[in-house]
């Protein structure tokens, strides 16, 4: 692991998103509630939420961060029949919160496709993508397109 011992406690913020893509069946399923499995966004809410507190047990060598919030949204597309995820991370530490985000978004659409794949095993996950984080010495970040590709490869501001 990276010492971040030396550098200053600041608030840090992160925010990711993702998108599950599926059937016209699917779809109608989650929107109205009506999965055999129960309520899929509340679990995708606490699936989210309970990741990004667990972050360095997903992924190695990254550090135990404590967050003071981690938050999610869930919103629907119904022209792309599709869920769009947001996960927001704050905390006040030495080191950024972009990795308790982009897990967050992945395991709420994870969550999702677990209490859809009934209706339609051909869903598409992605892309999980990182769109803003400030704070630290790198400062802010924010991706330029949500479009993709190499149109949305970000920038970095002091």
């Amino acid at each position: 692991m990276v010492d971040v011992g030396r550098k200053p406690v600041t608030l840090r913020e992160a925010r990711a998103s993702g998108r599950l893509a599926m059937s016209g069946a699917a779809f109608r399923a989650l929107r109205g509630r009506s999965l055999a499995k129960g309520d899929a966004l509340a679990l995708a809410r606490a699936a989210g939420i309970a990741a990004a507190k667990r972050t360095s047990e997903w992924i190695p060598l990254c550090h135990v961060i404590p967050l003071d919030q981690v938050a999610i949204e869930i919103a629907f597309e119904p022209r792309r029949r599709a869920v769009r995820v947001e996960a927001t991370a704050r905390a006040r530490w030495t080191t950024g919160v972009e990795m308790e985000a982009l897990v967050a978004v992945a395991a709420a659409l994870l969550t999702l496709y677990d209490m859809t794949k009934a209706i339609d095993r051909a869903q598409v996950l992605g892309p999980v993508r990182l769109e803003e984080k400030s704070g630290g010495r790198s400062g802010l970040y924010r991706r330029r397109s949500s479009s993709g590709g190499a149109a949305a490869r970000g920038r970095r501001t002091r």
